[in-house]
């Protein structure tokens, strides 16, 4: 199985640089499991597909502003200030974070970064340019973060976002994630009350989105990948929320790829839920068996990434190839601030 097996065309004026008002208005492509069956529909219209008794599974991570630049020291007369970019990824400890940076060759073990607000050291080093940065500073790290850091729009978005809410779901809770989950970016608390006046429960799990679920495939041979670990959490409420369902046959409709991620690893054999919390670096790809999900809410995600490739192992490589070629021919928005589709 070869990454291109996975790439689509995409014109460039397709890509969408900034997020519909309102979130709900977006277009839907709805795509039926059971014959191929595709339909044209807008967001607001979800509640037309959902069932009495379906769990909707969301992912309540928050995106923290996780872009920060840095000036190297020490400093000289050639010095240029914010020559350094770095990108929190994952907090190892209270001031130690995996970092991704620019230029990743210049940061040697214990080179010292000045952020303005507070300082950083890297204490060591990983593959592909990440760094380990170990942090000093006065007050609440949150706060300071709050101050210097920018939100971490993917490097296809070029336009500013001028309310950085928009890159966050309105139930986004636990601070954590370097991206947003966005196929949550849909919903409105209007239609999630909609939904859950149709009689749909919400079962709540957490995953913050890092270099895993973005990270490009480099190698030509899919099952060489190596995905890179994310947190996730799912505690016993909302566990016994997704197992009563799949008890009674109920479907269990993930919200977005990272949504996924998290029930089908917390998973036991007989395709129940168990209260759990560490890191995944489950790569779910065609041929792989679903223990949980029975339908999906995604976004159109880029050719050869392993988020198509995800929408491929659910519903066969070539109807997703179709489907996002229909996609493309229709006009439909692709990305992070793109269309939907639902897949059930």
């Amino acid at each position: 199985m070869n990454t291109s097996d996975f790439y689509y065309d995409l014109p460039k004026e397709l890509i969408a640089q900034t997020p519909l008002e309102p979130r709900d208005s977006s277009r839907m492509l709805v795509y039926h499991k059971e014959n191929g069956k595709i339909e044209h529909r807008h967001f607001y219209d979800l509640c037309d597909y959902l069932k009495k008794g379906d769990v909707l599974v969301i992912n309540n991570t928050k995106v923290i502003p996780a872009r920060i630049f840095a000036t190297r020291l020490p400093r000289t007369e050639k010095t240029q200030e914010h020559n350094t970019e770095v990108l929190l990824l994952k907090r190892l400890d209270y001031d130690t974070w995996e970092c991704i940076t620019r230029p990743a060759k210049k940061l040697k073990i214990g080179t010292k970064l000045d952020f303005g607000k507070m300082q950083g050291e890297v204490t060591g080093f990983k593959d592909e340019g990440i760094r380990f940065i170990k942090f000093t500073f006065d007050g609440v790290f949150e706060n300071i973060l709050d101050e210097i850091g920018n939100m971490p729009l993917p490097p296809y978005i070029t336009k500013k976002l001028e309310d950085k809410n928009r890159y966050q779901t309105v139930y986004s809770k636990v601070n954590g994630s370097a991206a947003a989950p966005t196929a949550g970016l849909h919903f409105t608390p209007e239609l999630l009350k909609k939904v859950e006046n149709c009689g749909v429960q919400i079962a709540k799990v957490l995953l913050h989105v890092g270099l895993g679920t973005f990270r490009p495939v480099k190698e030509t041979d899919v099952l060489k990948h190596k995905m890179h670990s994310e947190y996730y959490e799912v505690d016993e409420e909302n566990a016994e929320i997704i197992n009563a369902a799949i008890r009674e046959g109920r479907r269990v409709i993930c919200v977005g790829t990272t949504s996924v991620r998290v029930v089908e690893s917390a998973s036991d054999e007989n395709g129940f839920i168990k209260p759990c919390k560490g890191d995944t670096q489950i790569f779910i790809y065609p041929g792989y068996k679903f223990k949980v999900v029975k339908g999906l809410i995604t976004n159109f995600h880029l050719p050869e990434s392993t988020l198509i490739m995800l929408v491929s192992a659910f519903i066969g490589r070539e109807e997703t190839l179709r489907m996002y070629n229909l996609a493309v021919k229709e006009k439909y928005r692709f990305f992070s601030f793109g269309d939907a589709t639902l897949l059930i």
